[in-house]
């Protein structure tokens, strides 16, 4: 394989080539949960894995989340870099003790002897019309705890690169991966192994009048209203989070220091969220530049709504429009 080389893979496709590339070159590699093994998980991301490494590496968890993570947290303290996957995000409330009280703060509690390289990679958001737990976006819970790095996301290059720097990362990262763009497009990328930098957003598009911040899979439904003949006349910039946490404060605030104006979108609820904190850090650094009051389009402070009711409830390329135009008025 040539550092040219290249292959094209959706986003559930770049999550398996980077598992198996990792697996290959690292023995210390592992990874566990509902169905990982002998199925390859229930949207098939680790297909395969077990049969090419062995069900050593590669096995089928119990229907217990905490029981999943707390062993991960030995795992990697004892030296492995355990990789494991929860069936959906709205599973992972059982294992909050062990990922908010062990592998999460370890690090702190032994004085930095001992870390704990983990990953937890969870399948996330809606647009499949599923049952509450099924559909959740809770990545501001994750984000609230100190010593956790949290990752979304948007295109095959990103996913691969950012799960691959994820499992070489010294300390637990909760990566997230927005099942409606699993398969929804291709991308090409490289064939081998390279890395994303955890902490460094992305600008998709560079404006004048709005800056627009979003991640995942909301960062498509914002390209398709960016490119609406309906906004022609809004030259926005548009930065794709990539990671949550740490999030990339300065390409924000260098953003809205340029154009005074700024919008973040996501399908979690509205309150205490992650959009809350970007506004609050754009008040604090970036104030004076700003020529109207920050704005956000989220989800609605609900449960998740059932079936066709989800679209009540999701961001639209239709509400994006809207809320730019409202914005650009006052």
């Amino acid at each position: 394989m040539s550092a040219n080389d290249k292959i094209a893979l959706n986003n559930i496709g770049a999550v398996t080539n980077a598992l198996d590339l990792m697996m290959e070159k690292d023995p210390r590699v592992v990874l566990w949960g509902e169905d990982a093994g002998f199925e390859g998980g229930v949207f098939r991301a680790t297909e395969g894995l077990q049969k090419k490494y062995g069900i050593e590496r590669a096995w089928d968890a119990p229907i217990a989340e905490a029981s999943i993570c707390g062993v991960a947290v030995g795992a990697a303290i004892a030296g492995l870099r355990p990789v494991i996957e929860m069936q959906f995000q709205g599973f992972s409330y059982p294992a909050f003790q062990q990922l908010f009280t062990h592998a999460a703060r370890y690090r702190n509690r032994s004085r930095s002897r001992f870390t704990v390289p983990m990953v937890l990679r969870m399948p996330m958001a809606g647009d499949v019309r599923a049952l509450e737990h099924h559909s959740e976006a809770i990545e501001a819970m994750f984000a609230h705890v100190p010593g956790l790095k949290v990752v979304m996301p948007s295109t095959p290059y990103d996913t691969k690169g950012l799960l691959i720097a994820a499992i070489n990362d010294p300390d637990p990262v909760v990566f997230l991966e927005p099942k409606k763009i699993y398969r929804s497009f291709k991308q090409e990328i490289p064939a081998g192994i390279y890395e994303v930098e955890i902490g460094k957003a992305n600008v998709i598009k560079e404006g004048q009048d709005l800056t627009i911040v979003t991640y995942g899979a909301q960062v498509h439904e914002t390209i398709a209203a960016i490119r609406d003949e309906a906004l022609a006349d809004v030259d926005i910039e548009l930065i794709d989070l990539r990671t949550i946490k740490p999030v990339d404060t300065e390409t924000i605030i260098n953003s809205v220091k340029k154009t005074g104006r700024i919008l973040i979108i996501h399908e979690a609820v509205k309150s205490f969220s992650v959009s809350a904190e970007i506004i609050a850090r754009v008040n604090e650094k970036a104030f004076d530049y700003l020529n109207s009051a920050p704005a956000r389009l989220t989800g609605y402070d609900i449960t998740v709504p059932l079936a066709k009711g989800e679209n009540f409830h999701k961001i639209s390329k239709e509400k994006i429009i809207a809320k730019v135009k409202e914005m650009m008025e006052n």
